[in-house]
Protein backbone atom coordinates (compact mmCIF):
# COMPACT_ATOMS: atom_id res chain seq x y z
CA UNK A 1 0.00 0.00 0.00
CA UNK A 2 3.02 2.61 0.82
CA UNK A 3 4.41 2.15 -2.83
CA UNK A 4 0.96 2.26 -4.55
CA UNK A 5 0.48 5.91 -2.59
CA UNK A 6 4.10 6.85 -2.88
CA UNK A 7 3.07 6.21 -6.37
CA UNK A 8 -0.11 8.27 -6.54
CA UNK A 9 1.88 11.17 -5.08
CA UNK A 10 4.36 11.07 -7.60
CA UNK A 11 2.35 10.74 -11.16
CA UNK A 12 0.12 14.03 -9.11
CA UNK A 13 3.14 15.65 -8.58
CA UNK A 14 3.85 14.81 -12.56
CA UNK A 15 1.00 16.06 -13.29
CA UNK A 16 0.42 19.60 -12.10
CA UNK A 17 4.32 20.17 -13.31
CA UNK A 18 3.60 18.58 -17.17
CA UNK A 19 0.02 20.88 -16.92
CA UNK A 20 2.13 24.23 -15.93
CA UNK A 21 5.16 23.57 -18.40
CA UNK A 22 2.53 22.48 -21.29
CA UNK A 23 0.75 26.11 -20.27
CA UNK A 24 3.87 27.58 -20.01
CA UNK A 25 4.82 26.68 -23.19
CA UNK A 26 1.79 27.96 -25.02
CA UNK A 27 1.20 23.94 -25.81
CA UNK A 28 -1.78 23.75 -23.56
CA UNK A 29 -4.89 27.11 -23.03
CA UNK A 30 -4.78 27.46 -19.37
CA UNK A 31 -8.66 28.09 -19.92
CA UNK A 32 -9.52 25.01 -21.19
CA UNK A 33 -10.73 21.39 -20.04
CA UNK A 34 -7.71 19.64 -20.65
CA UNK A 35 -5.51 21.66 -18.30
CA UNK A 36 -8.23 21.61 -15.49
CA UNK A 37 -8.61 18.12 -15.62
CA UNK A 38 -4.63 17.47 -15.52
CA UNK A 39 -4.88 20.29 -12.75
CA UNK A 40 -7.70 18.28 -10.56
CA UNK A 41 -6.52 14.13 -11.50
CA UNK A 42 -2.95 15.82 -10.23
CA UNK A 43 -4.46 17.64 -7.46
CA UNK A 44 -6.43 15.11 -6.15
CA UNK A 45 -3.51 12.10 -6.22
CA UNK A 46 -1.27 14.35 -4.24
CA UNK A 47 -4.26 15.30 -2.21
CA UNK A 48 -4.46 11.08 -1.30
CA UNK A 49 -1.06 11.15 -0.90
CA UNK A 50 -0.80 13.63 1.34
CA UNK A 51 -3.28 12.93 3.50
CA UNK A 52 -2.31 9.09 3.69
CA UNK A 53 1.64 10.57 4.80
CA UNK A 54 -0.74 13.07 7.30
CA UNK A 55 1.07 15.78 5.88
CA UNK A 56 -2.08 17.77 6.84
CA UNK A 57 -1.27 21.66 5.18
CA UNK A 58 -0.28 19.69 1.55
CA UNK A 59 -3.50 17.86 1.65
CA UNK A 60 -5.78 20.99 2.45
CA UNK A 61 -3.96 22.77 -0.09
CA UNK A 62 -4.48 19.90 -2.43
CA UNK A 63 -7.97 19.88 -1.24
CA UNK A 64 -8.58 23.93 -2.33
CA UNK A 65 -6.94 22.63 -5.84
CA UNK A 66 -9.30 20.51 -6.45
CA UNK A 67 -12.46 22.21 -5.61
CA UNK A 68 -11.07 25.13 -7.64
CA UNK A 69 -11.00 22.66 -10.73
CA UNK A 70 -14.07 21.28 -10.39
CA UNK A 71 -15.11 24.57 -10.40
CA UNK A 72 -13.82 25.72 -13.23
CA UNK A 73 -14.74 22.36 -14.76
CA UNK A 74 -18.65 23.24 -13.94
CA UNK A 75 -17.86 26.55 -15.29
CA UNK A 76 -16.36 25.40 -18.49
CA UNK A 77 -19.48 22.40 -19.11
CA UNK A 78 -21.69 25.16 -18.56
CA UNK A 79 -20.55 27.43 -21.07
CA UNK A 80 -20.52 24.34 -23.42
CA UNK A 81 -16.36 24.66 -23.62
CA UNK A 82 -14.88 22.04 -25.48
CA UNK A 83 -11.00 23.09 -25.61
Amino acid sequence: MDLMLAAVGWIGAALLLAGYALVSTSRLSGDGMPYQVVNLVGAVALMVNSAYNAAWPSAGLNLVWAVIGVAALVKLARVGVAR
